[in-house]
């Protein structure tokens, strides 16, 4: 297979982790062995009335026994269909995708907000450094287990069911932690409060930014963001998030 084509993987197994969010391993030692940590997947639906795939982040691999894991939530009809594959049914998936974060041995915070939590358990996975794991959640937990095995867990839910009641940024200071470096996934607003506080603490900030995609390859220009410089492929002050990102430096980018 070349890399980043069309591979027909087989679903090892799924279970679902709360009322809409859904844990599924698929076999693939070609896709497990080139992926980092930051990295998606592009699945595609088996109802081929549904053209373009669905960008899922890579939540772990297991490299020895050729396996990758996807956490996702359920929002629409391809996430639907996905949520109802059972071991040994198979999809054409894309990937691995993006550019994933850099690994860097600093102090560092792991944020990962809502369906922006998976990919910070293979990240946590492959940073040795000191690190704390900033989750925020609407109210259900997931993963809260397979994260606490490498560092501390640290949790804000916006209905105060558990940890602090609040965003991630409310946890932060709450705990009183600090750190030298942070990485962070989740939907804008909560990235937008992350990049402030980065820049107000003069923190070194990676961001993965949470967008619908298409292509999934960077033809088709439907997942941009603003960029500080221009880009050289647009001409403007545009980045492709699926293609130049997901994640960048937190100062490269206008949220």
């Amino acid at each position: 297979m070349a890399d980043k084509g069309i591979e027909v993987c087989t679903i090892d197994r799924q279970e679902a982790l709360s009322s809409d969010v859904y844990s599924m391993w698929i076999k693939s030692s070609s896709m497990a062995e080139r992926a980092k940590p930051g990295q998606f997947l592009s699945l595609y639906s088996n109802d081929h009335s549904r053209l373009m795939p669905r960008p899922i982040s890579i939540c772990e691999t297991d490299k020895e026994n050729g396996l990758l894991r996807l956490v996702y939530r359920v929002l629409g009809t391809g996430t639907e269909e996905f949520s109802h594959l059972k071991a040994g049914e198979t999809l054409s998936i894309m990937g691995p995708l993006g550019n994933g974060f850099p690994l860097k041995e600093k102090k560092a915070f792991l944020i990962g907000g809502g369906i922006g939590i998976p990919p910070m358990l293979e990240l946590a996975k492959n940073l040795t450094g000191e690190k704390d794991i900033i989750l925020g959640y609407r109210d259900e937990t997931f993963l809260e287990d397979d994260l606490s095995q490498y560092g501390k867990v640290i949790i804000a839910t916006e209905d105060g069911s558990k940890g602090t009641k609040g965003n991630v940024i409310d946890a932060i200071e709450e705990q009183g932690v600090t750190a030298d470096l942070i990485y962070a996934c989740g939907p804008t607003p909560m990235l937008r409060a992350i990049k402030a506080y980065a820049e107000e603490h003069q923190i070194e900030c990676y961001l993965s930014l949470e967008e619908r995609m298409a292509c999934g390859v960077g033809a088709c220009l439907a997942c941009v963001c603003k960029s500080k410089e221009v880009d050289h492929h647009t001409h403007v002050h545009n980045k492709r998030i699926c293609k130049d990102g997901p994640v960048f430096l937190s100062t490269e980018v206008e949220l």
